[in-house]
């Protein structure tokens, strides 16, 4: 039994131990998200749905959106590069390490047993970053509390986001009604190949830790 401590430090992004041979019951999955949406959220008004996908011909279109929307970034990035724009990921083992994690999932998704968009009421497009964080604050809870009730059963999960560059061809495949809600990313669900997972290395915290002014 994890302690309430290592819950919440050891809970990480999982994509190269998920276990893609042992099977995943929907009552398990049902139950964690259960505990998700005690989360808070903005005014209780519980604006989320929730789309749970383990048909596997679904997966394996969704899968296709998922690499297809990696190459979108990939060809974006590769852009912006040639225009001297600096990347958000300098080149470090650590990124190295976690682009091949995110290699296997793209090369693996549509093997993962259940695949969950969650979804929040409402666009972003063109609002207030006021209404922005509101949004993002009424599901984002949940969703961490998910992942949180996952890994205490022994499942994994990441929060993947990379297909929202095809949000739309995502909302089309699964009848999400695209002008009236924001997709807040997709997650692979599955058990995990083992449970001996670590706190990260934020050594580098302290100095993000600011007090009464910047």
């Amino acid at each position: 039994m994890l302690t309430p401590r290592e819950l919440l430090t050891t809970t990480r992004s999982v994509r190269l131990r998920l276990d893609l041979e042992r099977a995943v019951d929907r009552e398990t999955v049902e139950e964690c998200l259960r505990v998700g949406l005690q989360a808070p959220n903005g005014s209780n008004l519980q604006l989320w749905n929730w789309v749970l996908v383990d048909d596997p011909a679904v997966r394996a279109r969704m899968a296709e959106i998922y690499r297809a929307s990696i190459e979108d970034q990939q060809r974006m990035s590769a852009e912006a590069a040639a225009a001297g724009q600096p990347s958000r990921y300098p080149k470090t083992p650590q990124q190295e390490r976690i682009s091949r994690s995110v290699m296997h999932l793209r090369d693996h998704l549509h093997e993962v047993p259940v695949l969950v968009v969650p979804t929040i009421a409402g666009r972003m497009d063109g609002v207030s970053v006021f209404e922005q964080a509101s949004l993002w604050g009424s599901v984002l809870p949940a969703v961490w509390n998910f992942m949180l009730a996952l890994r205490a059963e022994g499942m994994g999960s990441a929060w993947t986001t990379i297909h929202l560059h095809r949000e739309r061809e995502m909302a089309d495949l699964l009848g999400i009604p695209y002008e009236r809600v924001t997709q807040a990313g997709l997650f692979p669900v599955a058990w995990t190949l083992g449970t001996d997972f670590r706190a990260a290395d934020r050594s580098g915290a302290e100095r993000a830790i600011r007090w009464n002014h910047w």
